[in-house]
């Protein structure tokens, strides 16, 4: 079956930092748009950050840039998400999911991935920012 799971999660105090992993298994990692969502008690997923497949390019979301960084390694199947100088509003479950590359394609830089646009998504991991 296909596995994305998430990992890395916790809580930490406002300005901290944390780093996600979502490993992957039972599918081409290393070919496919992958991309962070996080989901907030009480909302909708949002879409965090993406990376294209072969992580030279990556895109943020204007709440999370200067503070998130994506990263991935093929070799591992496994994504990655560095967190720091971590609020309060990032609280949230966060999770990985792959992005129809084809929909991606016809993004510009003013419009954010449809969370609903995933083929699958992975069981998240909780981040808790508070004092």
């Amino acid at each position: 079956d296909v596995q994305l799971q998430a990992s890395g999660g916790g809580l930490v105090q406002p300005g901290g930092s944390l780093r996600l992993s979502c490993a992957a298994s039972e599918f081409s990692f290393s070919s496919y748009i992958m991309a962070w969502f996080r989901q907030a008690p009480g909302k909708g997923p949002k879409w965090i950050s993406s990376i294209n497949s072969d992580g030279g390019s990556t895109r943020y979301t204007s709440s999370v840039k200067g503070r998130f960084t994506i990263f991935r390694d093929n070799a591992k199947n496994t994504l990655y998400l560095q967190m720091d100088s971590l609020k309060p509003e990032d609280t949230a479950v966060y999770y990985c999911a792959p992005i129809d590359a084809q929909y991606y394609r016809t993004l510009d830089s003013s419009n954010e991935p449809d969370p609903g646009r995933v083929f699958f998504r992975g069981r998240g991991t909780q981040v808790t920012v508070s004092s």
